[in-house]
This record gives structure tokens, C-alpha cells and sequence, in this order.
């Protein structure tokens, strides 16, 4: 690598806001000798601008003897960081790669079959006469002969030790905070009857009451993981023996494959006794139910698939709050990473955190916040009648309470929420409507570029704790990692409010709905990005309008009463909404608290408790094109 070169490279016509120090900053950081730098850049840097500078640096094919490594990677976990990079002019010379599922075969009669179980997996031998079509192969080898390649995390880790994705020069991780984490979930082998085919065939054991004198639940396990494994093998060999598959087979196969190898390496780590890696394992349901083996600060699994796999790296966050802890974390020594902090340039007034609290929302608290919190949605709404709004709901179950109650207040016509099979078409379907939806979402903190009208108000329902009742979770915590519990929250947090005031001159409101978000503020104090401390400092309780619901449907074509609608916008009110601490004195009732949480609201009407989503899945299952639709 060259660090000199970096700011040469960057992408864009000119520098915006704190770019072209924080291109200095990192080419001084690498000139410095440092093998890793991390750099701390806030919302609106233009992180993939910045990497793409970095990546500009590293040696070409030209300059580099034969054997050594070349070009760079581009790697993030989120899926949307990928398809962002792929529609940014900017950064045209970066070939993307995706996994086989997302590429279609090419040949008659297979325009419907995902690449991984197209023709060339199911039968042995196949020789497709148009593989050079094959969008897949395609990509592929594109991508690994380009000098810049971009994939998934996900793609990245599985292609480790891969022929065609070779060690690179340079290594850039954006939306790297996660790193750790991300490890953790990958490396995570799940022992269920749905992800093990030979489930009928094993007997599972209770791994905590069945283990021996000498052993623990991990050692029970291993010798179970042994049984398993051959019995997996002996499967595997036997469909590998077919001339042809189909494709419910080659399924089968391939995830028999995927299984062997990840209880062999299991097996492997946990019989080195030199392994920083600690094991624990969660089976709820006892003998004959599923187990998950999950790993604890999986240092050697990163070495593999991440360490190996470049000379130099470079991981951008917004969200890297403490340099040492993620260096623990991820298995790095903190002497060899330099860390490199980019201004946040945004107005303050541009990105206002709001205090709404309106109780406690920790399991025994729930079910009497919640309500309050719906009705302070209604007061929302009725400030923000002509924006679109983002329910940051933490969970399906809290999701699902609030828009309940949103319904028998009668603002329904307004809500759109999401279950896990729709998340991304309801948020393409939110994005691109021209009313002032409110979109109540789980886990849509990060990777959500949320700029201009596409969302101005936001509110974070809960303080984002991991769950304790998964065990690695427990095991940090029995061990005294208080610190950390409360840095991934704080993190979780910092994320969520970066959805929205995307550039310099937008602007956005975040309103925090729980007390333990507070609380969290003062416990993460150490570890909190002196931008973000600004935040939270200039934090104040705005006045809000009383709880009305024809108030909150004031910028659609919609009542409380009966909910209808014809798709008409109101006109916009005068003044606009940018957070304003404006109160409503007319209304009697300024104030964040509202009286009676769980008061009724008098409203009953079918139509008025139907979501968006509900109403949209109607008239796509009425259409008469319906049962042809994606047939291409």
C-alpha cells in the first residue's frame, strides 16, 4: 500500500464537510507503519467515499511482484451498504458479488432456479455449454480480476481460503462496529430439525443433565458433535454417489456440507487447548430439542476469515466507542491499530434529541408504558401531520402492541408496520409513498439512509440491551462485563438517530420514549462520542399538542371516526415541522404526559384499525393480475 496516494483517489469532485482531513488523518495513521486503522466517522462523512480513497492506495498488478497481494476488498455486513454501492455513480469500479441465491440460471427451462440449484449443482458432471452467460460466474470472475471488489461480509467470511478471492493488498470494513458480533452469529452452528437433515437419525441428548462426572454441557456436547458428524458424512457420501440430484436433494447436500464443516471446526477449536475461543451452548427444550453452540470472542475464527485475507485494513463506524474493547473483541493488539476520529460537521440544531420518556418499558413495566407510549405517538403524529415518521419498536412483541393500540385510537390509516417475511418490500412500500406515513419497525437501526422528506421525526421506543437470557450474553455479564452491555446499547442508540438529518443541511428529530435510555446516557458516559455528548447535552422536553387523533391524520385524507380514505393529501399546514418546541396552548394540555394511558379513545370502526400494510396486502391480493404477478 501506498498511503500517500490517498487522498489522490478520492471519488468525489470535491470534499464536503471533514473528508479531506480525515483523508489525511488516515494516510498519516497508515504511513505511521499501522497494519489496521479504525476510523470514527459520524453520519453524513461519506464513509464509502472515504473507502473507496483507502482502497486507491493499494498496490496494482503492476507494481507488485507476482506473488504478492494486489487490489482491495470492500466488505460490509449489511446487505443495503452493497446495493448502495452498486448505485453510486462514484464508485463505478467497484464489481460487486453476490451469493449464488441471487442470481437466476440462464438455461431453457431454468429462468426460475436460483444458480445454487440450477443444472451445475444437481448433476454430477454437468457441463453447461453457456456457463460464460451465467450471471453468477459472470460476477464472480469479474470481481476477481477487478482491481476493487465489493461483497457481503457474509460472502466474504464463506470465501475464505477460495482460490478466486485471494489475500488482497487492502481490506476496507465499513459499518465495522458489529464486527465482533457478526463473527459471533456466522460462527454460531444451530442444531435444529430444521437445519440438519439427519435430525431423524441421531438421538439429542440433554447436553447439561446427560454430561459426565468430569465434563460440562460443552463436553457433552463435543462428543455428540462427533456422533453427529459421521452420521453427516455418511449422507453426504451417499448423495454425492448420484449421478443426478434434484433440487430438493442438491438442498440437502449442500446444507450436509455446510453442517461437516462447521462441526468439524467446532471440534477442532474446542481440542485446542491454545484457543482464546470459549464455548457455551443454549438447548432451552432439553433432551431431543434444538441446541445452539455459540462461540464467545471468536478471535481464531476472524484470523481465518477476515485477519489472513489482506495486508492492510481499514474499518469505518460511527460507532466505535471504545478502541481497546473492540480490539479485545475482534482479536487485535491495540499497538497495532491506530484509530482516527472524523468532526462531525452537521448543525446541532439539525439533529435535536427530544425527551418524552413516559415510563419504564423492562419486561414488568411493559404492559403500562406501552400504552402511554402509543398515545404519545398520537400527540406525534398531531405535531408531525405532513412527515413521514420511524417507530423504532425494538422488538415484533412491542412492535405489535403499539400498533394495536394505534388502531383502536383510529390513526391506523396512517401506520404501516412490517413482520419478518415483508420487512423490505413495507419499507420500499413506506419509502416510496407520498403520504406522511409512520412506519413501525424492528431492528431498522442501522444501514437506513433515511435523507430529506424520506423520514423527519423518529422515536426510539425502548433502550436497546442484548437479551439476557442468551447465554453469551449471561456469560459476559456473570463475568462483570457491565461496561460492555451498556456500550452495545449506547451503540444500538447512536445508530438508530443517524437514520435521519443525513447531510449538512437536512434536519430530523429523534424523541426517546424510554427512562432507561437516560439512565444508559449516564452509565455509557465514558465511552460516548463527544458529538453525540452534544446531543444529548443540548437534549430538552418539548411541548406537544393534546392527545387528538383526528389531529394526527390531519395531512391525509382520513378520520378517526371512520378511517376512510381516498389517497388525497390535505394541504400542507403553514410553518412545517422541523422538531419545533412549539406548544399549543388552545389545546389545554402542553405538557409530555397525557393523562390516563389506557384511556379509550371512542373509536371502533373496522376501518379505522386496518394498518397501510393491511390495506396494500388487500388490493394486491384483489387485483386481477395477482396470481401472475413475478412470473417475469
Amino acid at each position: 500500500m501506498d498511503p500517500s496516494r490517498i487522498p489522490a483517489e478520492f471519488p468525489a469532485p470535491s470534499f464536503r464537510g471533514a473528508q479531506e482531513q480525515a483523508l489525511a488523518d488516515i494516510r498519516d495513521a497508515f504511513a505511521a507503519g499501522n497494519r489496521v486503522v479504525l476510523v470514527r466517522a459520524p453520519t453524513g462523512s461519506g464513509k464509502s467515499l472515504l473507502a473507496r480513497a483507502i482502497m486507491g492506495a493499494a498496490e496494482t498488478a503492476g507494481e507488485a511482484a507476482p506473488s504478492e497481494a494486489t487490489g482491495a476488498y470492500y466488505t460490509t455486513p449489511q446487505v443495503s451498504q452493497i446495493d448502495d454501492v452498486e448505485a453510486d455513480d462514484l464508485l463505478d469500479d467497484l464489481a460487486v458479488i453476490r451469493g449464488k441465491s441471487n442470481y437466476d440460471c440462464v438455461l431453457p427451462g431454468e429462468h426460475d432456479t436460483p444458480v445454487n440449484r440450477a443444472p451445475c449443482a444437481r448433476q454430477q458432471g454437468f457441463d453447461c455449454s453457456i456457463r460464460h452467460r451465467c450471471p453468477y460466474f459472470s460476477d464472480r470472475a469479474i470481481a476477481s480480476g477487478n482491481r476493487f471488489a465489493a461483497q457481503t461480509l457474509a460472502y466474504f467470511m464463506r470465501t475464505a481460503g477460495s482460490e478466486v478471492f485471494r489475500k488482497r493488498d487492502a481490506v476496507v470494513i465499513d459499518e465495522a462496529h458489529g464486527l465482533a458480533e457478526w463473527a459471533e452469529m456466522y460462527a454460531t452452528i444451530e442444531i435444529s430439525p430444521d437445519r440438519v437433515p439427519v435430525w431423524d437419525d441421531v438421538g439429542v441428548p440433554d447436553v447439561a443433565a446427560d454430561a459426565g462426572p468430569e465434563e460440562d454441557a460443552v463436553d457433552r456436547t463435543a462428543r455428540f458433535v462427533e456422533t453427529l458428524r459421521d452420521v453427516a458424512i455418511r449422507a453426504k457420501d451417499e448423495l454425492v454417489g448420484r449421478p443426478e440430484l434434484d433440487r430438493e436433494e442438491v438442498a440437502r447436500r449442500d446444507r450436509l456440507q455446510e453442517l461437516i464443516s462447521e462441526l468439524g471446526w467446532f471440534l477442532e477449536d474446542y481440542r485446542d487447548i491454545e484457543s482464546p475461543t470459549s464455548w457455551v451452548v443454549d438447548q432451552p427444550g432439553g433432551e431431543e430439542s434444538a441446541l445452539d453452540i455459540k462461540p464467545l470472542d471468536p478471535a481464531r475464527y476472524l484470523r481465518h476469515t477476515v485477519w489472513d485475507r489482506g495486508n492492510r485494513f481499514a474499518l469505518l463506524s460511527a460507532t466505535i466507542l471504545s478502541k481497546e474493547a473492540f480490539c479485545r473483541g475482534v482479536g487485535l493488539d491495540p499497538a497495532d491499530v491506530a484509530l482516527v476520529d472524523v468532526e462531525h460537521t452537521f448543525p446541532l440544531a439539525n439533529r435535536p434529541l427530544y425527551d418524552v420518556t413516559q415510563g419504564s418499558m423492562t419486561s414488568e413495566n411493559r404492559d403500562e408504558t406501552v400504552p402511554k407510549i402509543a398515545r404519545l405517538l398520537v400527540r406525534l403524529m398531531a405535531e408531525h401531520p405532513d412527515e413521514k415518521g420511524l417507530i423504532h419498536a425494538h422488538s415484533y412483541d412491542i412492535a405489535e402492541r403499539i400498533t394495536e393500540r394505534l388502531g383502536e385510537f383510529g390513526v391506523a390509516a396512517r401506520v404501516r408496520r412490517h413482520d419478518r417475511q415483508n420487512r423490505d418490500a413495507e419499507l420500499e412500500a413506506w419509502k416510496a409513498s407520498a403520504d406522511p406515513e409512520v412506519f413501525v419497525s424492528v431492528k431498522m437501526e442501522e444501514a437506513l439512509d433515511l435523507k430529506g422528506d424520506l423520514c423527519r421525526w423518529q422515536v426510539v421506543c425502548k433502550a436497546p440491551y442484548r437479551n439476557t437470557n442468551d447465554s453469551r450474553v449471561a456469560r459476559r455479564l456473570a463475568d462483570g462485563q457491565w461496561a460492555w452491555y451498556h456500550r452495545t446499547a449506547l451503540r444500538t442508540v447512536i445508530q438508530a438517530c443517524g437514520r435521519v438529518g443525513r447531510a449538512p443541511d437536512d434536519y430530523g428529530a429523534t424523541y426517546l420514549a424510554d427512562d432507561s435510555l437516560l439512565d444508559l446516557f449516564d452509565r455509557a458516559a465514558a465511552d460516548t462520542p463527544a458529538w453525540f455528548r452534544d446531543q444529548v447535552d443540548a437534549m430538552t422536553t418539548p411541548s406537544l399538542p393534546a392527545f387528538d387523533p383526528d389531529a394526527a391524520l390531519a395531512g391525509i385524507d382520513a378520520s378517526a371516526a371512520n378511517g376512510a380514505r381516498s389517497g388525497r393529501r390535505r394541504r400542507r399546514r403553514s410553518g412545517g415541522s422541523r422538531g419545533s418546541d412549539r406548544s399549543s396552548p388552545a389545546d389545554g394540555d402542553s405538557s409530555v404526559g397525557d393523562g390516563d394511558a389506557t384511556a379509550d379513545s371512542g373509536t371502533t370502526d373496522d376501518e379505522s384499525v386496518r394498518t397501510r400494510s393491511e390495506r396494500d396486502a388487500e388490493r394486491r391480493q384483489n387485483h386481477p393480475l395477482s396470481d401472475v404477478w413475478g412470473d417475469g
